[in-house]
């Protein structure tokens, strides 16, 4: 039976984080690695990556562009290197707040570049890794906008992205469930981060935020460690295939 501080003892864990050189990347790369596990940090940023590493002994720098193929495969082999990939946090992500109307095309794609097509080859990758070692863990942070439309807010290219990552993530969990793989997600609502920095600093924007959830404000960044740890860890052990929102209760209206 799993009690107590082992659902959240991820020691001997190697654990990939993508988008990890700001906001709830660095959060979540940090967060993994004071629970055990070591952590390789990847983003394109190589010293706001080394910035971070050097706050924690478990975290090792590794630039990488998602959008690259063979950037992904040296991800996933520098993991390999340090014991084969445990578990895999694909929390880089893009967003161009354009109305749909106005948004060029080749803006859409871009956003499905970085926010699936990146993240679809990363899981594939981590679990060839994972089924050889027996199973392991995979995070893929969606948003709350592919649960919910963003009306006013004009994102339907990052809704339509995040709301298949979480198609994406039950079609996967339900593949890969057989050879130990388990795929959850997490769809944070407003958080800071460098995609939400403009609206939170907008006195009016944030008016809006506390107004429209019903826990009255914003999320903190450590509110969503309980999230990561669950769904990353042996706690999580029967979760697989679920969305779990982290929102303040704004897809609960």
């Amino acid at each position: 039976m799993t009690t107590g501080a082992h659902v959240i003892d991820l020691s001997g864990k190697v654990a990939v984080v993508t988008g990890a050189s700001s906001g709830l990347g660095r959060r979540f790369a940090l967060t993994l690695a004071a629970a055990g596990a070591t952590v390789v940090a990847a983003a394109r940023r190589t010293d706001l990556l080394e910035s971070l590493a050097a706050e924690h002994d478990g975290i090792v720098a590794h630039r990488c562009d998602i959008t690259d193929e063979d950037d992904c495969a040296a991800l996933i082999a520098r993991a390999e290197q340090l014991g084969g990939v445990d578990i895999l946090v694909n929390n880089a992500g893009w967003a161009d707040a354009l109305p749909a109307l106005d948004q060029p095309l080749a803006s859409f794609r871009k956003t499905l570049d970085i926010d699936v097509t990146a993240l679809f080859q990363l899981s594939v990758l981590a679990a060839k890794s994972m089924t050889e070692r027996g199973g392991g863990a995979i995070v893929n942070i969606a948003s709350v906008l592919g649960l919910v439309a963003s009306a006013p807010i004009p994102q339907s290219a990052y809704g339509a992205a995040k709301g298949a990552v979480i198609s994406l993530t039950r079609h996967l969990a339900a593949e890969w469930a057989p050879s130990g793989v388990r795929v959850n997600a997490i769809a944070p609502g407003w958080f800071p981060s460098e995609l939400t920095a403009e609206m939170l600093a907008d006195e009016s924007a944030s008016r809006w935020i506390a107004r429209n959830t019903p826990m009255g404000r914003p999320g903190r960044p450590e509110e969503l460690d309980g999230a990561l740890l669950l769904l990353a860890g042996p706690g999580g052990s029967f979760i697989t295939g679920q969305t779990l929102a982290v929102d303040g209760g704004w897809t609960a209206r």
